[in-house]
């Protein structure tokens, strides 16, 4: 049964002092997690963590300060779900960027209190006015453990009888002090295509740092990244598996100012560091095969 009463969310899903279901922004259901380790905010649409801050730290993900939270609009900032294709549709422009699972509508499968994590399980309902979309028959479900450490698995399931290809991303926009003091690691001697210079290919030498317009894929990369923060004093490590590509992303002045949901010098204070199936990396899935990210 899918539920889109708060009420009845809260009596089968809801754990008492952990996860709340409330009316957020927009008037869009959203789920507040309080644990020991940490505090988050999942907004039913898009399966769209807003928030995740651990004890005693700064908040690890950004929202951006003009952020408009609307029905069937996407939000700037959190961790939008790129699927089932990543950026502009490969064959068709007027499919919206970045596929149909950011501002879907997700039901809840499962809620579960550990020791020191919540567990969050979450299912994309299939839009019978979206089927032009995406007519192939698939599941797609995302699950949320938020403790001291997040961890989020994007799991596609092919159950249709002809093989699918899957592009996806987890478009992840972390907190930082200031870009131009930030460095990631994890990426030294990467090959990478420059988006802001028509797609050229090109090597990453040394740390990966910003100071203009940087939209960049690397491919060919399992690696861990390293996001290093001097002004807040911390290192942010992302691990990934089921990706071989990542994205690393920020809009810089001219762009951000011409953002309605940015706004000003908001991308100071952000960078997308985004584990992904991108380019080369996009994932065929034969009939009965599920693929994790």
């Amino acid at each position: 049964m899918i539920h889109t009463d708060i009420s009845a969310l809260n009596t089968q899903f809801g754990i008492t002092d952990q996860v709340t279901f409330i009316e957020g922004q927009g008037g869009l259901i959203t789920i507040e997690i309080n644990n020991a380790e940490c505090s988050a905010s999942i907004v039913l649409q898009g399966a769209h963590l807003t928030h995740w801050t651990p004890r005693n730290q700064k908040p690890v993900i950004w929202l951006s300060p003009a952020v408009d939270v609307a029905p069937n609009k996407a939000i700037r900032g959190g961790i939008p779900i790129c699927w089932p294709w990543f950026g502009p549709h490969p064959t068709n422009a007027d499919f919206p960027s970045h596929g149909i699972a950011r501002t879907g509508h997700w039901e809840v499968i499962a809620t579960t209190a550990l020791t020191d994590k919540t567990q969050v399980s979450l299912r994309l309902i299939k839009d019978p006015n979206k089927n032009e979309l995406w007519p192939y028959p698939t599941t797609l479900e995302c699950h949320f453990t938020l403790g001291r450490e997040l961890e989020i698995d994007l799991v596609s399931s092919n159950t249709g009888s002809e093989a699918i290809r899957i592009g996806q991303a987890l478009h992840t926009y972390f907190n930082i002090g200031d870009i131009h003091n930030i460095s990631v690691i994890g990426l030294e001697d990467c090959f990478y295509l420059d988006k802001v210079d028509g797609g050229k290919r090109k090597q990453q030498q040394g740390p990966v740092k910003v100071s203009a317009e940087t939209d960049r894929i690397y491919t060919d990369t399992d690696a861990d990244c390293l996001i290093n923060d001097p002004e807040y004093q911390r290192q942010i490590r992302i691990e990934k598996r089921g990706s071989l590509s990542t994205v690393v992303w920020n809009p810089w002045v001219e762009k951000s100012t011409a953002m309605a949901d940015m706004g000003g010098n908001a991308y100071i204070n952000m960078l997308c560091v985004e584990s992904a199936n991108a380019v080369d990396d996009v994932r065929t899935l034969q009939p009965g095969d599920v693929h994790h990210l």
